[in-house]
């Protein structure tokens, strides 16, 4: 059976990518604050930018914010991204970015939500109220969830670099290290990664050490001020892989986007094969 992670590592390698392109419709890069052009947007940006995209990852809260009308316009995008997919014989993953966290119930609703209502293949998750808010989104044995383990934003550090001492242990670790290894715990299903911020290349290579096989989803290269060549060299695995970059503003707002996606992604192959020669 497939899962999540194999797909995704199928779309890596015929992308020759592992560049994820954000589909972020802020409403200050709209001509109009509505729906209708947050849909135009991200469909522009689809169209551009798949054939480099090893996936895609629209962020639910910009189309949320328009009510019912985004929800539509973000079923839209996944719709498109599936057309662009068929046109070129080569599935392109879609993560929604939601960052969803509750109880098991509420996770239920969540999980069915993602999975069924707007069929994407993966999501965020807030792993804060432990294993049994993440269990339901789990149970969907092809599809995946990247867990909010080190954050790219300044204040991250306000919990997740809290040391903790976790039952049975007898030395203190940084929560975000706690976190990576209860990941790779849960990962029997070869359906579970982590979120790292590229922010923090010294935590990135930390959280690499403790968990040697997750795939990491990496924001904050370009604009956030993460830089691309220390990233990849704190967080690749060993095989070249488990490292998916999400960009946004450096494609979306560039003249042509399709381009900047494109030396995105050459950017990226050119810098692993310089690692690898080291």
């Amino acid at each position: 059976m497939e899962t999540f992670f194999s797909f995704l590592e199928k779309r890596v390698d015929d992308s020759s990518s592992l560049l994820c392109v954000g589909l972020d419709p802020h409403v200050s890069d709209l001509p109009s604050p509505t729906a209708a052009a947050a849909l135009t947007f991200s469909l522009n940006l689809v169209k551009q930018t798949a054939r480099y995209a090893a996936a895609f990852k629209p962020n639910a809260a910009f189309f949320e914010v328009f009510g019912a009308e985004g929800w539509t316009a973000l079923k839209r995008v996944i719709e498109a991204i599936r057309e662009e997919s068929d046109r070129m014989g080569s599935r392109i993953p879609i993560i929604l970015d939601a960052k969803r966290g509750d109880i098991s119930s509420t996770a239920e609703a969540y999980a069915k939500s993602a999975f069924e209502s707007l069929d994407v293949d993966c999501i965020t998750l807030n792993p804060y109220l432990g294993k049994d808010s993440i269990e339901p989104f789990l149970g969907y044995k092809e599809r995946g969830v990247f867990l909010l383990c080190k954050t790219s934003n300044a204040g991250s550090m306000d919990l997740q670099n809290l040391l903790v001492m976790p039952m049975g242990s007898d030395m203190p670790m940084p929560l975000y290290v706690y976190v990576a290894k209860l990941a790779q715990q849960w990962n029997e299903k070869n359906n579970v990664g982590v979120v790292v911020g590229a922010t923090h290349p010294q935590i990135m290579e930390m959280i690499r050490a403790a968990a040697p096989e997750l795939w990491f989803l990496a924001p904050g290269v370009g604009a956030q001020g993460g830089e691309l060549e220390i990233t990849l060299k704190a967080g690749l695995r060993a095989d070249g892989k488990g490292l998916l970059l999400p960009i946004s503003r450096a494609i979306s707002r560039a003249e042509n986007p399709g381009k900047a996606a494109a030396e995105i992604r050459d950017d990226i192959l050119r810098i692993k094969r310089e690692l690898k020669s080291i």
